[in-house]
């Protein structure tokens, strides 16, 4: 059964968490960015699909491919960032099916159903983006996800193979702080939600 985490836990994933568009000169190491892997990889996704393709831009060579990508408001924060995650969707994820929903033949789903495979694609990518954020998180790392960019021109660079679409970015390291915008509103449950 599951327990109530504790509130230095929730204050880490959520109450103080923010979204960070500077950074401290520290880098992410190949095994935090491995350990971020295997922690968001056990989130759910329908029939367990799993279409998020990650590209960990970090070396000067992919930011300088990652750069006239971008809009010209994210191109500081993100050259700035340790690493920026492309968070991906494989549009032929259903090839996988085999091996990751072995119990039914869920590739037969997909195969030549374009808005099933669309609609799939998207929203389980996304979600695993957002995983990937908590996992950053609970790792203490800090994250600056952001749209902002020309998709064509990320996949030409990073999915060149054609069948992986660019989804969103997120920036990835130890956010400076004291660079911290204040902290926008948020819709009260009233104004957002109802109980049916």
């Amino acid at each position: 059964m599951s327990t109530h985490i504790s509130q230095p836990a929730l204050e880490q994933l959520f109450i103080n968490a923010r979204t960070h568009n500077a950074w401290q000169k520290r880098e992410v190491s190949d095994s935090t960015l491995r350990e971020l892997y295997d922690l968001m990889k056990m989130a759910p996704t329908s029939a367990n699909c799993s279409p998020a393709r990650l590209v960990f831009v970090r070396s000067d060579e992919a930011k300088a491919k990652l750069k006239p990508c971008l809009m010209e408001g994210n191109v500081e924060k993100t050259m700035s960032a340790p690493v920026c995650v492309i968070v991906g969707m494989d549009m032929q994820f259903y090839d996988q099916l085999p091996k990751l929903f072995p119990h039914a033949d869920a590739r037969s789903w997909f195969a030549g159903n374009d808005a099933a495979i669309q609609a799939t694609a998207f929203r389980n990518s996304s979600l695993q983006g957002a995983y990937l954020i908590m996992a950053a998180r609970a790792l203490g790392l800090d994250c600056g996800p952001m749209s902002g960019f020309d998709a064509a021109a990320v996949e030409a660079a990073f999915f060149p193979e054609g069948h992986v679409k660019a989804n969103f970015l997120i920036n990835l390291g130890y956010g400076d702080a004291t660079k911290v915008y204040p902290r926008s509103p948020r819709l009260a449950f009233d104004e957002a939600c109802r109980i049916a």
